[in-house]
C-alpha cells in the first residue's frame, strides 16, 4: 500500500468519526474480538500506574517552517514549533502529561504524535486508525497519560513516512530516585537528513516503491564522488543516465559488518546532531572532570550510527529506558528507534562526539568544549570509532528491572520478509493493510508471557519496535523497546502482556514501515 493511499484512508477515518476505530474490526467477519484501546481493562491498568498527581500541561503545534541547520545550510520542513529538534518535554516519574497538538500543517494533510517507548494507556498511542482517528488539518487533539517509567524517550508522528521531517523531539522523563551520580546531562538527537534540500519524505518512499527491479544499477557496487554542493552526499550513477527509473534518493550502496550486510537505501545529504550540519555543530560547554549524562536518541528513518566521543570512554547505563548493568566501551551502534545513556567524566580540551552513519561513510558532529582548541574536521573521525563497539544485544539488564524467570505462556513467530527488489517489507508475508488494520492480528491475553521470535528472512537488517511494553532480549538480556534484528538470523525476545489494548509492532525503518512491514499485536477481549 503506498503513501497516498494511505493519506486517503486517514483522511476518510478522521471524517467519519470515532465510531469507525470499533467498526474496522466489524467489517471484517474471521476478525477475534479484541480489547479497546479504551476499554474498561485499560482504566483498571490505569490505576496502578502510581501517578503523583501533578500534571504538565502544554502545547505542541505541528506547521511548515524554515529550518536553520547551521553552516548557511536552510530547509523548508514541517516541525514542531518551529524548531528542530522540537522543544524538549521533560517531568518526573508518575506525573500525567496532557499535550495538545495542534495541526497547522499544509494540503489537508493528517498527523498524530506517538509517544515511543511509553508504556501508556493504548488510546493516547497516537496510532491512527488503530487507536484514535488522525488528527486533521486545522484542529487539534489533547494526549492525557501517566508516565510512570523513568528514561530517555521522545516523540513523533505516526503517519505515512512523517517522521523523516523535523517532527520530533526529546521526552526525558526523569526518577525521583535517581541512583546514578553525575554533574550534567546532555541530551543528543540523531538524525538523517533530507527533507527541502534534495526532495521530500514523499519523493523518496515514491521512488523506493518501485523497487529495484528495471533500475539501471551499473557501477552499484562502488562508492561514488562526493557532490561538491552537499559535501556527504554520493549519486548513483543512474541518477542522471536517463535510461531507467529515477534513483535520486538511493544509494548506489551501503554496507556494514555490525548490520550484516546492506546499510541503508537512502542517500541523505546531512547527518545532524541536534538539528545542526557538521560544518557548524551543536557545541557543550563545560569543565574537565565534570561527569555529563549523554542521553542519545536516534530520531532518523534510515540510518543507524556509530556514536563515539574522541578522546574518552563511555559507561552505558541505559537503553531504551531501562538500566544495564553498566559497560565501558569506546563506541555503541544506535539503531533508529533506539535510545542509550552513558556516562563520561571530560577530559580538558576541544573533542568531536561523532555519529557515524553505519556503512555510509558519511558522519554527524557535535562537540564538547572544555579547554582551548581548533575545531575539529567536519570530516573527523576518532580511533575510538573503531575500538570496542557494543550493541544492544551484549548488555544485560539490571538486576531490578530483570524480567523474572518463567516458561512463555505463547510463543509468536515474527517473520520479516521483503527484499529491494520488489519493496514488499512485510511480516509473515502479509504486508500491513491500513484499511483493514484488525483484520489479522497477533493475538495476546492479558497476563501471559509471551515470546515473540523475529525471525529475519530477508537480506536487510530491521530495527524491531513493539508499542506499549517493553521487552528482554532473551533470558537476562536489555529491556527494551527497539532492538536489531539482523539478516538471516533470529533473535528471541520476552514480554508480559500488562498493558491491554492494541500496539503496533514494525520495523523502525520508516521506509520498511510505511511499505508493509509493521502488525497489529492486540489482547483479546
Amino acid at each position: 500500500m503506498n503513501s497516498i493511499n494511505r493519506r486517503t484512508v486517514l483522511a476518510g477515518l478522521g471524517a467519519a468519526g470515532t465510531g469507525l476505530l470499533a467498526a474496522c474490526g466489524k467489517d471484517a467477519p474471521s476478525a477475534p474480538a479484541l480489547l479497546s484501546p479504551n476499554g474498561p481493562q485499560v482504566a483498571r491498568v490505569e490505576k496502578k500506574r502510581g501517578a503523583t498527581g501533578r500534571v504538565r500541561s502544554l502545547n505542541v503545534t505541528a506547521a511548515p517552517a524554515t529550518v536553520d541547520l547551521g553552516g548557511g545550510v536552510t530547509a523548508k520542513s514541517w516541525t514542531f514549533g518551529g524548531q528542530i529538534p522540537g522543544k524538549e518535554i521533560r517531568i518526573s516519574a508518575g506525573d500525567t502529561l496532557e499535550a495538545e497538538l495542534s495541526n497547522q500543517l499544509p494540503d489537508a494533510t493528517t498527523t498524530s504524535i506517538h509517544w515511543h517507548g511509553i508504556s501508556l494507556r493504548g488510546d493516547m498511542d497516537g496510532v491512527p486508525p488503530v487507536t484514535q482517528n488522525p488528527v486533521r488539518a486545522g484542529s487539534s487533539f489533547t494526549y492525557r497519560f501517566v508516565a510512570d517509567k523513568p528514561g530517555t524517550y521522545f516523540f513523533h508522528p505516526h503517519v505515512g513516512v512523517q517522521v523523516d521531517r523535523a517532527l520530533y523531539a526529546p521526552l526525558i522523563i526523569e526518577d525521583p530516585r535517581e541512583p546514578l551520580s553525575y554533574d550534567d546531562e546532555w541530551v543528543l538527537v540523531l538524525d538523517d537528513w533530507l527533507d527541502g534540500v534534495t526532495g521530500t519524505p514523499d519523493d523518496v518512499f515514491t521512488e523506493l516503491s518501485h523497487g529495484m527491479s528495471g533500475m539501471n544499477m551499473k557501477g552499484s557496487g562502488s562508492r561514488q564522488p562526493t557532490s561538491s554542493h552537499h559535501p556527504s552526499m554520493r549519486t548513483s550513477p543512474s541518477a542522471s543516465a536517463g535510461d531507467g527509473p529515477s534513483t535520486r534518493f538511493r544509494l548506489a550502496s551501503s554496507a556494514s559488518p555490525l548490520l550484516g550486510r546492506d546499510a541503508g537505501d537512502v542517500n541523505y545529504p546531512y547527518h545532524l546532531i541536534n538539528g545542526r550540519v557538521p560544518t557548524d555543530p551543536a557545541v557543550y560547554n563545560g569543565t574537565p572532570g565534570r561527569r555529563v549524562r549523554l542521553r542519545i536518541i536516534n530520531a532518523g528513518a534510515d540510518t543507524a550510527y556509530r556514536v563515539a566521543l574522541g578522546g574518552h570512554k563511555l559507561t552505558i547505563t541505559h537503553t531504551d529506558g531501562f538500566p544495564v548493568e553498566h559497560e565501558e566501551v569506546d563506541a555503541l551502534l544506535v539503531a533508529m528507534g533506539e535510545r542509550y545513556d552513558a556516562l563520561v567524566t571530560l577530559d580538558d580540551g576541544v573533542f568531536p562526539l561523532v555519529a557515524l552513519a553505519e556503512g555510509k561513510d558519511v558522519s554527524g558532529m557535535a562537540l564538547v568544549k572544555t579547554g582551548s582548541g581548533g575545531l575539529p574536521d567536519p570530516a573527523v573521525r576518532p580511533s575510538e570509532l573503531d575500538g570496542r563497539i557494543v550493541t544492544a544485544g551484549q548488555l544485560r539488564a539490571s538486576d531490578d528491572v530483570r524480567l523474572g524467570t518463567k516458561d512463555p505462556d505463547l510463543v509468536i513467530r515474527v517473520k520479516l520478509t521483503g527484499s529491494m527488489g520488489t519493496y514488499d517489507w512485510a511480516i509473515n508475508g502479509k504486508r500491513f493493510d491500513m484499511a483493514a488494520p484488525t483484520a489479522d492480528p497477533l493475538l495476546v491475553q492479558q497476563g501471559q508471557r509471551v515470546q515473540l521470535d523475529f525471525v529475519n528472512a530477508t537480506g536487510m537488517w530491521h530495527p524491531m519496535h513493539l508499542h506499549g511494553h517493553t521487552y528482554q532480549l532473551g533470558p537476562d538480556g536489555a529491556r527494551k523497546d527497539t532492538t536489531i534484528v539482523l539478516p538471516r538470523s533470529k533473535v528471541s525476545v520476552v514480554f508480559d502482556a500488562d498493558n491491554p489494548g492494541q500496539w503496533m509492532l514494525h520495523c523502525h525503518n520508516a521506509y520498511h514501515s510505511e511499505a508493509g512491514m509493521m502488525a497489529l499485536l492486540a489482547y483479546g477481549a
